[in-house]
């Protein structure tokens, strides 16, 4: 009877990790939110934005998914990509109905007119990568107006709304559904240093979970190395530091290494985290300072991420300090998951580490080994 309860749970444990594996090498169009700077001359108000115009055409819920591959329309965005962008913003224009059909900005309350003045798409997309495309809108507002708001689809995703031209600008998210504070156009609205905290708090919390796949595994990797409190604490600490370190370099601008030159690394740090637990459960005085190595590339990573958000210039500290705490949060929570799932079931138990730890491992170092392939070659 033993011996059939510890077959059933091998079965069971292998069947996850085979599931993990399948959905990962799925799993490779991250989302992101669209960026849009305001700006009002005259009686003209203007929003430039930043946007992933192939997910709108293909009709992709933004605010359901964190990851192209997970939605229906997977198959026409993956068709919209591999057109060249001057088709796509072609294909853009001609809907611009329907995309301006779920935004609606109001002056005082009254909404104006929108129209699309101008579509840019990049000619070519990278794998992996959502493409970058730009957008200009325009409308007229009266030359009284106060202020304005901006009321953002509901499908659409998150928006990351900045205004431009003014002194102490807005800054703020917009989910999908919803819509912004009032936008006092003579200026006046930035946050204060515990409001931008507070703020960016989310948005790296976010990067793990649930879009920090990559991230999300070599976490794990440390996790499944041992799960004693100071092999584990050390390796944490050491990528914590790391990845503070050149999250600060990158967000600064100091630090600049091409994403085609990260990702790969990153994908063979996840490698390399699940061979090392095959080979030894026992901490090395080496490990800590690969893992420290490795968290340079991941912070690399993290300082793209927030730079698509943009850092408030008046507020830049308290904007880095939370989306690190955030990221902090996330892998902490990754942990916590992971423990709850397996460790506290089954860390004392003698098979743990042959039958789980040491599959885990695998299909991390699998997975990061497809990627590597793919984010060198494709």
């Amino acid at each position: 009877m033993t011996h059939s309860l510890f077959s059933l749970l091998k079965l069971k444990v292998l069947t996850v990790l085979s599931m993990l594996l399948t959905l990962t090498f799925a799993q490779a169009h991250e989302t992101n939110p669209t960026i849009a700077d305001l700006s009002v001359e005259d009686t003209t108000l203007t929003l430039e934005l930043r946007l992933n115009a192939e997910a709108f055409l293909a009709g992709i819920d933004l605010s359901a998914v964190s990851d192209t591959d997970e939605a229906a329309e997977a198959a026409d965005y993956d068709a919209l990509q591999a057109l060249p962008g001057s088709e796509v913003a072609a294909l853009f224009k001609a809907g611009a109905d329907a995309f301006l059909s779920g935004i609606e900005v109001s002056a005082d309350g009254i909404p104006v007119a929108l129209s699309l003045s101008d579509v840019q798409v990049s000619a070519e997309a990278v794998p992996d990568v959502a493409r970058l495309g730009l957008a200009t809108i325009t409308a007229s507002i009266p030359a009284s107006a106060r202020a304005v708001t901006v009321a953002w689809g509901e499908t659409y995703g998150d928006l990351v709304l900045r205004q431009q031209g003014v002194e102490a600008p807005f800054t703020g998210i917009v989910a999908g559904g919803t819509t912004s504070e009032a936008i006092q156009l003579s200026g006046g609205q930035e946050l204060n240093g515990w409001q931008t905290f507070v703020t960016y708090i989310p948005v790296g919390f976010d990067h793990i979970l649930p879009k920090g796949l990559d991230h999300i595994l070599f976490v794990l990797g440390l996790f499944f190395f041992s799960l004693r409190m100071g092999p584990l604490l050390w390796q944490v600490s050491a990528f914590t530091l790391a990845h503070t370190v050149t999250l600060a370099l990158g967000a600064l601008g100091w630090v600049v290494v091409p994403g085609s030159v990260v990702e790969p690394l990153i994908a063979a740090s996840i490698v390399y985290v699940g061979i090392e637990n095959v080979r030894t459960s026992e901490l090395t005085k080496w490990r800590p300072m690969v893992i420290f190595g490795f968290g340079l590339l991941h912070g690399l990573g993290f300082a793209s991420v927030l730079g698509e958000f943009g850092l408030p210039t008046a507020q830049f500290i308290p904007a880095l300090i939370g989306f690190n705490v955030g990221v902090e949060v996330g892998q902490l929570t990754v942990i916590a998951i992971a423990f709850l799932a397996v460790g506290l079931w089954f860390g004392r138990k003698p098979w743990y580490r042959s039958f789980i730890a040491i599959p885990g491992s695998l299909v991390i170092s699998a997975i990061g080994l497809y990627w590597v392939v793919e984010r060198t070659l494709l």
